[in-house]
């Protein structure tokens, strides 16, 4: 083989190689670009596999966050101070306690109203019947007992509760009642009395029409001036609104409540009340039935015209009696709450009318029976 020859075949081998490598390079470089390129579509397309993996780490802290609970845990003893309110809610239920205070206060008002308790257990009766005659001997006790009235303190007062306010009232109206009796005790009859001869010797309208009224008298509570009507009028009728005061306050008369031989007190007073109407509905001269001629007898202080439209207020109803007008319903049905179960149920379901009894102006002595 000639050197040429030999030389074209190396050249040819170098050739071959060359094309080998070039081939060899391309291969290569295809595969790396593969691998990057399959390496670059995986890490792309693979970014939630790889989370899911990490997932499972961060529930970590989740799983931690129930121990972040626990300081809320721990709140529960941070609430044993809110547990401890109702330890300060229990000075709320001590007040009944603190009550008790103004109970101890109501001492004072009871010490008032027994300065009335010599006055009416020496001269007054358990029938309410009053001994004039002696009272007007003992004057001068009755009139420190009205001082002791004037005298009052107006402030003390205010502070007392509303059953003082009325035990005081009905006491300071009935002491007074008794003072405008005595000043003009024996009734004495002139010679044009003599001309009413309908009028009994012993009636209180005597001493009504020779002194211009008996309600119309002047006198002086808590340095205030007062008249019975007043009296009646502003506390009676409008201020306190119950209606049994009516069954308290004394006219010195046969047909009226009867006088109480104690003074009315506060923290007895309803006890009080309901023995007033009590006492009272037990009269003939205050209530009673006639069956066979379906009549029905009431006393004439419980008219419309006098203190039957006092009962209106607590004691109305639309549900029976309805052939009888507001005030008489009212007054019905308050007394449906103290006679027996046969007169209530001819109240409710008879029909029969309503007459008043005439009144007995007679005055309220049992002065002849001390003789």
């Amino acid at each position: 083989m000639t050197f040429i020859e030999q030389k074209a075949k190396k050249k040819k081998s170098e050739i071959v190689e060359s094309k080998a490598l070039e081939i060899f390079a391309f291969g290569f470089m295809f595969l790396v670009f593969t691998t990057s390129l399959t390496v670059l579509i995986f890490t792309a397309g693979c970014p939630q596999t790889m989370h899911r993996p990490v997932e499972p780490s961060k529930p970590e802290p989740n799983e931690v966050m129930p121990n972040e609970i626990e300081p809320n845990e721990v709140e529960p003893k941070q609430v044993e101070p809110n547990e401890v309110e109702p330890k300060q809610v229990e000075p709320n239920e001590t007040e009944p306690n603190e009550v008790e205070p103004n109970e101890v206060e109501s001492a004072p008002e009871v010490s008032f109203h027994d300065k009335c308790a010599g006055i009416l257990s020496k001269f007054v009766d358990d029938n309410g019947m009053a001994d004039y005659r002696t009272l007007k001997l003992k004057r001068q006790e009755l009139k420190a007992l009205l001082t002791e009235f004037e005298k009052l303190d107006p402030n003390e007062y205010k502070r007392w509760p509303k059953e003082d306010k009325i035990a005081f009232w009905l006491n300071a109206y009935n002491i007074q009642m008794l003072n405008i009796i005595v000043q003009n005790y024996p009734i004495k009859l002139s010679r044009w009395d003599l001309l009413r001869f309908w009028w009994p010797a012993t009636s209180i309208r005597y001493i009504d029409k020779k002194i211009g009224g008996i309600s119309r008298q002047k006198f002086y509570i808590m340095n205030e001036e007062f008249t019975l009507s007043g009296v009646e009028r502003r506390f009676f009728r409008k201020e306190f609104d119950e209606p049994r005061v009516f069954f308290a306050i004394s006219h010195a008369s046969l047909s009226s409540p009867p006088l109480r031989n104690e003074p009315y007190d506060g923290q007895k007073l309803h006890e009080q009340l309901e023995d007033q109407v009590k006492k009272f509905l037990s009269s003939t001269l205050a209530f009673r039935i006639d069956r066979e001629d379906k009549r029905v007898y009431l006393s004439a202080i419980l008219q419309p015209s006098w203190y039957g439209k006092e009962f209106i207020n607590k004691y109305s109803t639309n549900k029976k009696f309805k052939d009888q007008q507001p005030a008489t319903r009212a007054v019905l049905n308050f007394l449906t709450n103290y006679i027996s179960e046969q007169d209530i149920s001819f109240l409710e379901l008879e029909y029969y009318s309503i007459k008043y009894i005439n009144y007995d102006w007679r005055l309220n002595d049992s002065s002849a029976k001390h003789n």
